[in-house]
């Protein structure tokens, strides 16, 4: 029963994985559209007004942030959409079977669990830093009378569709973030597992250990009744 509740609990983490990792990518796919392949991550620009006697102000894009930065996170997401999925169709595979994984491979998950965690958070990191930076950009570091949520709602004139970036960026670090916490909790499982199965390789050991002196012993005392008839 406490296996049974321990791979349920797996399976439920690895499905939450899959379902943030989705809620990321969904949108940061859509900004790529919206954007024609152009990444607002890290953008540096500035307002100016468009000519002497208009005082009409226009942002102008001094450089676009690197794409690499978009494409790494996008990447991530759907590695932890794959991932998430064939996990958890392993783990609910082996709640129907009644079967468990080895000292071996509970250790390969453990590494991998790890590294995924890692790559997500590094991908969160850059999507929220990155993001920062093009709303100060964009709002001058707060000195503009409309905030980053309302100036999506403004054409900014980059003939690009800049209509919902705010809620694209928004949704995208809500299941990045939740996508690392989840993951972070998979890794703890995996680390208990693994500990897990090492102390009960060491009880395993210990009892064969046992045994093999057990039966030295009834081997020895056998021996020695032999002994003792041939003398009689």
């Amino acid at each position: 029963m406490a296996l049974d509740n321990f791979l349920f609990a797996q399976c439920i983490l690895y499905f939450l994985a899959f379902l943030f990792g989705f809620i990321a990518v969904v949108p940061l796919s859509e900004n790529g559209d919206d954007f024609q392949g152009k990444c607002l991550l890290f953008t540096r620009g500035m307002w100016q007004n468009e000519n002497i006697t208009v005082e009409k102000q226009r942002f102008i894009v001094e450089e676009w942030g690197p794409e690499s930065a978009c494409r790494f996170s996008t990447f991530v997401g759907i590695v932890s959409l794959i991932v998430s999925a064939v996990q958890a169709w392993r783990i609910l595979f082996y709640l129907c079977k009644g079967h468990d994984d080895s000292f071996f491979y509970a250790f390969v998950n453990l590494l991998a669990s790890s590294f995924v965690v890692f790559v997500i958070f590094v991908a969160s990191t850059i999507v929220s830093v990155g993001f920062n930076m093009w709303c100060d950009a964009i709002t001058e570091n707060g000195s503009m009378p409309n905030s980053c949520e309302e100036l999506q709602d403004t054409d900014l004139e980059l003939h690009l569709d800049n209509s919902s970036f705010y809620d694209q960026f928004a949704i995208a670090q809500f299941g990045l973030w939740a996508a690392w916490l989840t993951w972070l909790g998979i890794t703890i499982l995996s680390f208990l597992k693994v500990y897990h199965n090492y102390r009960q390789e060491d009880l395993l050991d210990s009892l064969i250990h046992e045994k093999e002196l057990l039966l030295g012993r009834s081997s020895r005392r056998g021996s020695d009744l032999d002994d003792k008839s041939g003398m009689i």
